[in-house]
């Protein structure tokens, strides 16, 4: 078996918060070569997260309002909001989970769902993503990672990446096509998730970073019950 290899290893500066802008923030990045789904699990557990073969965890000296969070899936009941969205969503839209791959219509749709939240939410502006950059953020990663599309009669609507672990399972990322946002599109991706946990009686489903103050992430907490891992290390059960 092969193991895990770590490339490098460092901690950016302090720089102006992707999250909020008010604050500084640092954050450790380790390149990681042939990781597997148990040692990715283990790193998850500490809160690290990941792009490609790039772990990353905040590390900022003074701020710490980034916490993993993760849904305690045996216990999750949606509330009214989600269901509305599992009910909006489910009767006509077809699920197909396979492997990351790269077409056109993912980096138009990509293009559209980021230039709408630079004017809903303020975003950073960004580049059209071209196929060797899309590639490299979705397309190249461990063999435990899948691709969730969402289509409604042959358009593709949404998509979303996840890793698929032991005894959890990771959403990584998911973009939808912004004119359809009343359907709430991104509520239904983690609610097919964690049905999708339920099914394989895995306790977790962990959501990335939370935020308060946020807006893009501080749905994250609306998945009830939750944990977030504490400084110490230890995931406490999190009232928001």
């Amino acid at each position: 078996m092969t193991r895990m290899e770590t490339l490098f290893r460092y901690t950016a500066p302090p720089s102006q918060c992707g999250y909020l802008p008010a604050q500084n923030w640092s954050l450790e990045y380790e390149m990681v070569a042939n990781i597997s789904a148990a040692e990715y699990a283990r790193r998850l557990a500490e809160g690290w997260r990941r792009f490609g073969g790039m772990l990353f965890r905040p590390r900022c000296q003074v701020c710490q309002a980034c916490r993993s969070l993760r849904v305690d899936v045996a216990k999750f009941k949606p509330n009214r909001s989600q269901r509305r969205a599992w009910k909006a969503n489910h009767a006509d839209v077809t699920l197909h989970i396979g492997a990351p791959a790269v077409s056109r219509a993912r980096l138009n749709m990509y293009d559209r769902f980021h230039d709408f939240q630079t004017d809903a939410k303020d975003w950073p502006e960004h580049p059209a993503k071209d196929a060797a950059s899309y590639r490299e953020s979705f397309v190249h990663n461990p063999d435990f990672t899948e691709e969730w599309c969402y289509v409604i009669e042959d358009r593709l609507v949404g998509v979303g990446y996840a890793d698929r672990l032991e005894t959890s399972m990771s959403a990584i990322y998911f973009y939808y096509e912004p004119d359809l946002r009343d359907r709430s599109l991104g509520t239904y991706n983690v609610l097919c998730l964690l049905e999708e946990c339920a099914r394989r009686k895995v306790p977790y489903l962990y959501l990335g970073y939370f935020v308060d103050g946020c807006r893009s992430l501080e749905y994250k907490a609306n998945f009830q019950p939750n944990q977030v891992v504490h400084p110490d290390g230890v995931w406490r059960d999190f009232l928001h």
